[in-house]
């Protein structure tokens, strides 16, 4: 029989091509989703069209925070956390709730319900956004955190949560730090997202600043592959960057946009928004040592990629 997966976020931009990849490697997966509203059911529901169909993937949608996690891991060999409320820019004010719900409770919970199980690994999705405004580049994984937004806060938290159940528990746990992850399935409101949208509906592309800031930029497939690799990595409470090995400036990103759409981007500038950080460049020194993980899909290609895909009418949404 083969292994069993658990792929929290299933339907979600990641976990869709995460299962995927699963699947096509032979274990059988349950994936779990419970469809928040923060963009449309629909693209989600296209994420896993053809996920549905196959006989080793099995769907529950479900809400980590009440859920009966006990049951929902029976069988389970490995855990891939990706579940989330994600948004830097949404994460202020009120809505900061829906983000501890989401992203520090939920889990917990599913730490909670682990501990007492034979789990071969607990692979959680962190972030980048732990590290902050960080002068030094490029980062490593000892520098100090320090957020920059309260949706970064919860995702240290998660990530700490993951080393006390590891240190208390012997939770096989391992925390990957994806740097922006674009590709086809990217979020709506994700800045490759918006800029390819507006590209092809001859609309004005909105930049917050002067365009200059800087990000490493993993294509999704490496991220998935980061994501493997970490299936077979015995280093309990480790934690890695992941990232696609290259510091471009958003500039530089809408310049190759124009060049592989044919079109002329035309740019509204706006104030810098707060939470988002200036500059991030992974150090993935450590990923390569452990993991065995180089990236090798350059920007250009993963750009290409995701054009193709947003070709389709049927995948863009309105800004």
């Amino acid at each position: 029989m083969s292994p069993v997966c658990l792929v929290t976020g299933a339907a979600g931009f990641i976990g869709s091509h995460l299962s995927e990849r699963l699947i096509t490697d032979g274990y059988e997966v349950i994936g779990v989703d419970c469809f928040t509203d923060y963009y449309p059911r629909a693209m989600k529901e296209r994420n896993i069209h053809t996920l549905r169909h196959n006989p080793r993937f099995h769907f529950v949608e479900a809400d980590l925070r009440t859920a009966d996690l006990g049951s929902l891991l029976n069988g389970v060999d490995y855990i891939f956390h990706f579940a989330a409320q994600a948004g830097v820019r949404s994460s202020w004010g009120e809505n900061f709730a829906g983000y501890l719900e989401h992203n520090v409770l939920a889990t917990q919970r599913l730490l909670e319900a682990t501990k007492e199980r034979k789990i071969t690994r607990f692979i959680y999705a962190s972030s980048s956004s732990i590290y902050g405004n960080v002068q030094s580049l490029p980062i490593r994984e000892d520098a100090l955190p320090r957020p920059f937004s309260p949706y970064g806060v919860t995702k240290l938290a998660g990530e700490l949560l993951c080393q006390l159940y590891c240190s208390n528990f012997e939770v096989p746990a391992v925390a990957l730090r994806y740097f922006t992850v674009y590709g086809p399935r990217q979020r709506p409101d994700m800045a490759i997202y918006r800029f390819i949208s507006a590209l092809l509906r001859d609309e004005p592309i909105t930049i917050y600043g002067d365009g200059e800031q800087t990000r490493d930029f993993t294509f999704v497939a490496d991220a998935v592959e980061a994501s493997i690799l970490a299936m077979r990595c015995d280093i309990p409470g480790a934690a890695f960057n992941i990232g696609g090995g290259a510091r471009v400036t958003v500039r530089r990103v809408i310049e190759t946009l124009e060049e592989i759409t044919g079109r002329k981007a035309r740019l509204e500038h706006r104030p810098v928004q707060p939470g988002d950080v200036h500059h991030t460049l992974a150090d993935t020194s450590a990923a390569q040592r452990s993991l065995g993980f180089t990236p090798k899909v350059s920007l250009r290609e993963g750009l290409q990629a995701q054009v193709t895909w947003m070709m389709n009418p049927s995948r863009l949404v309105a800004n």
